[in-house]
């Protein structure tokens, strides 16, 4: 019989890399993935290569950089030329599905101007069947379900995430905050799930290819009983930051435009963000303790030996560090993540801990090797079949991670009058090594870190005579990454008398 090709691809919203009890974290309790981690490979250095979620998911899905496939902000359309792992897979015959959302916007080029998916961006990825759809501001199939399950929904559906019960007033004096207005067993959480077994179960044991794609723990830090009380907030740890706003935003002018963004900034109320950061590991521990259920259904059919699991998420949190929430900026908080990989190939490592670079360009060209799929030439990530089936990073192997971050504004100059930028200027890229960080600005002073003495980025380096040879080395080094990873959909080939010859060696 014909070994299984099941994939389950994972991915949660938001979720930091140092947020896993298996890497030691002292309040996040994540017994399933620790367990999966343990019959699968840790990759313990994975970066996400841009944010916020749109862009993030775009390379994650394209195995394209930022500069590549451009979506550089949520809304950002999707060019219809990129492929992605989902369209590779129906060439070869499979029908990958969605549970979820993907945050994509078509390319408007040959659409009606007032065709209704141009007026989001939580738009549906090509090549993915929708078997139920649901996001954060058009909760699709799950407001259906609740409404037939007697909930009062909002009029505005873009509220229903907010919905607390006894109304939307965050501080009631109570040690733990409300709890969602939706029960536990209905939440977005639960009812996705519920929603990627009954796919499952429908398969009725034919191969199967889903994305399941999670908002939690994204905000807003709103959790359904019990789990609005599942961590004390007087045990959470305390933010990585300077004394004050004004000492943090010294650092750089970027920084400090950040940080005057209301939306941006972390609360100076400890109470308040303790609650906050309460409610978001929490949101982790009801994740984890969901797909526990779903992997305990596969096992009970059968199938999770036979399945390949991956799981990360799509870019990180701040989580009052340096003075910021959310995934805006240069900081590692934003961009680490968590990714496993459990392969059902016998030769694969189980319980391995990979301490090299992976970054999300690597994720489609896993699962497309998986399935003995040709990589798209113009992929600018490397398969990671290699590691997880030795546990060792192959010959030429990545030095450093990159990232890039975009916050030019369609419908907002403010950035540009407040920065002295032109649009095309309100970008940063980064380089981030084991022992140095360069953060690279298309139109302000740069940034320089020695992780090894300051891991944390408070000190500037950029602007001290004695690290100049070392600035221009990592300079050199980003402008050599961005230079080798410019688009190549056509660069492999060449006219000959004999036709179009390719080249296929990396």
């Amino acid at each position: 019989m014909a070994r299984r090709r099941n994939i389950l691809f994972i991915t949660a919203d938001q979720w930091r890399g140092d947020c896993l009890s298996a890497l030691g974290h002292r309040c996040v309790r994540t017994p399933t993935l620790d367990a999966l981690a343990g019959e699968g490979v840790l990759f313990a250095q994975h970066f996400a290569n841009t944010s916020p979620c749109s862009p993030s998911r775009a390379t994650l899905h394209t195995g394209l950089y930022l500069h590549n496939h451009r979506v550089t902000v949520n809304g950002t359309p999707l060019d219809a030329r990129h492929t992605n792992w989902a369209l590779e897979m129906r060439k070869a015959g499979l029908e990958p599905a969605l549970v979820g959302y993907t945050d994509q916007t078509p390319d408007p080029r040959g659409l009606d101007p007032l065709d209704p998916r141009l007026r989001t961006y939580e738009g549906l990825l090509p090549g993915l069947s929708p078997f139920a759809q649901m996001g954060m501001e058009n909760p699709g199939d799950w407001a259906t379900a609740l409404k037939s399950r007697g909930y009062q929904l909002p009029d505005d559906l873009r509220l229903l995430v907010w919905m607390r019960e006894g109304g939307p007033d965050y501080e009631d004096g109570n040690p733990h905050p409300k709890p969602f207005a939706i029960a536990a067993e209905d939440n977005d959480t639960a009812w996705c799930v519920d929603r990627a077994i009954d796919f499952i179960s429908e398969r009725k044991g034919e191969d199967f290819v889903l994305h399941l794609s999670l908002l939690r723990p994204h905000p807003p830090f709103i959790a359904s009983e019990p789990w609005n009380r599942f961590i004390d907030p007087a045990h959470v740890p305390a933010p990585v930051r300077r004394a004050s706003l004004d000492e943090e935003g010294d650092q750089h002018p970027f920084l400090a435009w950040l940080l005057s963004n209301p939306i941006q900034r972390a609360s100076s109320n400890e109470r308040k963000l303790r609650r906050q950061k309460a409610i978001y590991f929490s949101l982790m521990a009801e994740v984890d303790h969901h797909l526990g259920r779903l992997f305990a259904f596969l096992r009970q059919q059968g199938l999770f030996e036979d399945t390949l699991i991956v799981f990360t998420s799509d870019h990180g949190e701040m989580m009052g560090d340096h003075w910021l929430l959310g995934k805006s900026g240069y900081f590692d908080q934003a961009y680490h993540v968590p990714l496993i990989i459990k392969s059902p190939e016998p030769a694969s490592c189980r319980g391995a801990r990979v301490t090299v670079f992976s970054e999300h360009v690597d994720v489609m060209p896993t699962l497309l090797a998986h399935l003995g799929l040709t990589v798209p030439a113009a992929c600018d990530g490397r398969a990671l079949q290699p590691l997880i089936e030795t546990g060792a990073a192959p010959a030429h192997w990545r030095d450093a991670a990159h990232f890039e971050f975009d916050w030019r504004d369609v419908t907002d100059d403010s950035a540009e009058h407040m920065l002295g930028l032109s649009f095309e200027a309100c970008n940063l890229s980064v380089r981030r090594s084991a022992t140095h960080k360069l953060v690279h600005f298309a139109g302000l002073r740069p940034l320089l870190f020695d992780l090894t003495r300051d891991p944390v980025e408070m000190e500037d380096l950029s602007r001290h005579p004695d690290s100049q040879a070392l600035l221009l080395r990592e300079t050199q080094a980003l402008l050599s990454w961005r230079m080798r990873t410019d688009d190549r959909t056509l660069t492999h080939m060449k006219a000959t008398d004999e036709g179009i010859r390719a080249r296929t060696e990396d």
